[in-house]
């Protein structure tokens, strides 16, 4: 299964690999963007755009979906391959 998934995450962030590990797990394919080498202006923009200071942040299909809690509640309600599909 592939979608548009982008992970932005930090290094030592347990959540960011739990999020990957669950998108691996269902053997989909994600883009990680890693904060911790990119410039401190990638962060701000981002949070911005989201408004969320905490990482991870999911995106499917250009779409904020949230972290690691909103991306386990989609797939244990079903609806991560219907966002995937």
């Amino acid at each position: 299964m592939t979608a548009d998934v982008i992970v932005y995450s930090t290094v030592s962030c347990p959540y960011c690999v739990r999020a990957k590990q669950l998108l691996e797990r269902k053997g989909i394919e994600f883009k990680e963007v890693n904060l911790s080498n990119e410039a401190p202006e990638v962060r701000v923009e981002l949070m911005q755009r989201t408004k969320h200071r905490t990482v991870p942040q999911i995106f499917i299909k250009d779409q904020f979906i949230g972290g690691f809690d909103q991306l386990y509640a989609l797939e244990k309600a079903g609806k991560l391959d219907e966002l995937l599909a």
